[in-house]
């Protein structure tokens, strides 16, 4: 715990707090207290309509989302810093190509966020001598969105993520400390009118403005849904394997988008892959090739059942034919299901008129 008799003059240490997360890469730092307000009452309304689908930790830790002390005793204020990702290089994938989400092509941001926040932490201890903290990248149940836009680096956009005048290609982190850190301004809202993000969303996942139904989202049903892709869905995932950024994509405030950290450029040529070739990868290659990649956590037989639904909803060529026949076989019950709900519809599509 920080001693609170000390003299410091905590209005310095905020600014000094944010030229040190400049010189460490971030792309923004402010702070917030550490209270959830009218967002706590606004996530249990959002679990109570089950818009979180399987995601049963969203549930099960919501206190700990509501109440940041319980999640670190002694926070006062969060530190909240964001990190910009979008790639130098980008093309929209056709359909025999894989289309990955832009955060996911690049290494794991988790441990490299948590790496610099900790950095960070350690210029505060440097500053003002020990204190009380613990720091977070989409890491454990915290409201980012919300202590962000409290922070002034953005605020809530209509698809739920942050949004600022940068756009929204942005990880975010959070150190929770026991220092009393004046808060910032919080940000205001300048989505006006736009329905952008509504009107691109695939799956009409985003019901209202601000609110998005889980159950219904590309990122959810190719990242978080463990079992079988319902099939109204699958049709509109298109070739989408991992993820979905359209919601971002025809955002008119990411025109002004900074380009991101080289931490974060595409590997493995997943910017480039196509479906065929991704979907030849043992089990063994894909722990291998996504070693250090936030996709290696779905495991090889989601990443087989998403390919074969991009598959599906590409052009019914002979090589991409064969690529499902070589898996019709497959160990996994909901990998076969998959590919046999593929090819049924590339001969649905081979024999129309």
């Amino acid at each position: 715990m920080h001693d609170r008799n000390s003299s410091v003059d905590y209005a310095a240490l905020n600014e000094a707090i944010r030229q040190a997360g400049r010189e460490l890469g971030f792309s923004g730092v402010g702070v917030a207290a550490a209270d959830t307000g009218a967002a706590a009452a606004h996530l249990h309304d959002w679990l109570a309509a089950g818009c979180h689908g399987e995601m049963d930790y969203m549930a099960r830790h919501a206190e700990l989302r509501a109440h940041p002390e319980r999640l670190h005793p002694g926070t006062l204020t969060v530190i909240s810093a964001a990190v910009d990702y979008l790639p130098a290089a980008d093309s929209a994938p056709g359909p025999e190509r894989a289309a990955v989400s832009r955060y996911a092509l690049g290494r794991d941001y988790h441990r490299i966020v948590r790496n610099r926040l900790q950095k960070l932490a350690g210029r505060i201890a440097a500053l003002i001598g020990p204190f009380g903290y613990r720091v977070f990248s989409d890491s454990a149940p915290v409201m980012e969105v919300h202590f962000a836009q409290q922070a002034g680096l953005g605020w809530r956009g209509k698809h739920t993520l942050l949004l600022s005048r940068e756009g929204s290609w942005r990880f975010l982190g959070e150190i929770y400390c026991d220092l009393p850190l004046p808060p910032g301004m919080p940000a205001e809202d300048h989505c006006g009118t736009c329905t952008a993000c509504l009107d691109a969303c695939p799956t009409r996942a985003i019901v209202a403005p601000y609110r998005v139904d889980a159950r219904r989202c590309i990122s959810y049903l190719t990242i978080e849904l463990a079992g079988a892709i319902p099939e109204e869905f699958r049709p509109a995932i298109g070739n989408r394997i991992y993820g979905c950024d359209d919601c971002q994509s025809c955002c008119p405030w990411n025109r002004f988008a900074r380009i991101g950290d080289p931490a974060y450029a595409p590997r493995n040529g997943l910017d480039t892959a196509t479906l065929t070739d991704l979907f030849a990868w043992s089990a063994a290659e894909f722990d291998t090739r996504l070693a250090g990649s936030p996709i290696r956590r779905i495991g090889h037989e989601r990443w087989l059942r998403n390919i074969a639904v991009a598959l599906g909803n590409g052009p019914a060529t002979v090589d991409v034919q064969n690529a499902l026949k070589s898996r019709g076989g497959d160990p996994s019950p909901l990998v076969r299901e998959h590919v046999a709900w593929a090819l049924a519809r590339l001969g649905r599509d081979a024999a129309a008129p």
